[in-house]
């Protein structure tokens, strides 16, 4: 399977007023096309700065970042992301959230197609009939849903996650780590996942990237070999609970010292 992402020996510092301050290191990472890569790191590794790396929206000091086979050198409007905040736009409708990302990269697509487009997904994450509302009338869950449709409405080459499920209760942020299942299946697309929930890795990743501390490295990369279907049942069981465990120990080797995970 040909990889739609690669990272190729990237170096990123950033500037401040002592100094450089080097976030990645000769950072490399390969992603084929169609699987999902979970990355995870202790708190201020660099993975936030993969990200806009991945989308273009900043260049590495050194290396290169490659999608499709061409170089990442600017914003690409085939990445699509999610982050903590959902950030929808209050003065308009959930659908009109939703649609917006089709308005920007196919501004000569009907009306009628981005809204069937938009309610087809929103449907599909238990959105139906919650379109015409105001984000402010959403709980937490629900506006993330929202900002998940809104992320692959356009059906962008990659989707991008940074620390979605976060902000939210337990029982919420399981109910979503099975939303994205199912959107998976339903809308197949590449996905990297930033998270420091070992749980959400393994149970969404089809691998898992650790990476070092700063500057950070690819430590490890955990081929997670569980069904697609998989269930939340599936992460008490031994295999699952032997890929927890080995990377809970990667973490704290990262860390330096003995350190916790959820």
């Amino acid at each position: 399977m040909a990889n739609l992402i690669e990272i190729k020996g990237v170096t990123h510092a950033y500037r401040t007023k002592s100094g450089p301050l080097p976030v990645l290191d000769n950072l490399n990472i390969a992603v084929p096309e169609g699987e999902f890569a979970a990355v995870v790191g202790p708190s201020g590794c660099g993975k936030s700065t993969l990200t806009r790396l991945v989308a273009g929206l900043m260049k590495p000091d050194q290396g290169e970042v490659w999608l499709h086979g061409e170089r990442v050198t600017s914003p690409r409007k085939t990445v699509g992301m999610a982050f903590q905040n959902p950030v929808l736009l209050e003065w308009r409708t959930i659908l009109e959230n939703v649609i917006l990302p089709l308005e920007i990269v196919a501004p000569r697509m009907p009306q009628a197609e981005r809204e069937a487009r938009a309610l087809h997904l929103l449907e599909m994450v238990g959105l139906k009939g919650f379109d015409s509302k105001r984000p402010s009338e959403l709980s937490g869950g629900m506006r993330q849903r929202a900002s998940l449709c809104r992320a692959i409405v356009h059906k962008p080459d990659v989707l991008i996650m940074d620390e979605p499920f976060g902000a939210l209760d337990n029982f919420t942020r399981e109910d979503l780590w099975q939303t994205m299942r199912d959107l998976r299946a339903a809308e197949p697309f590449t996905c990297v996942l930033i998270t420091h929930d070992l749980r959400e890795s393994v149970f969404l990743g089809d691998q898992v990237f650790v990476l070092s501390g700063r500057p950070a490295r690819t430590q490890m990369v955990l081929n997670v070999d569980l069904p697609a279907d998989r269930t939340l049942d599936i992460l008490y069981q031994p295999k699952a609970q032997d890929m927890l465990h080995t990377l809970r120990d990667q973490i704290r080797i990262a860390q330096g010292r003995d350190g916790e995970m959820h």
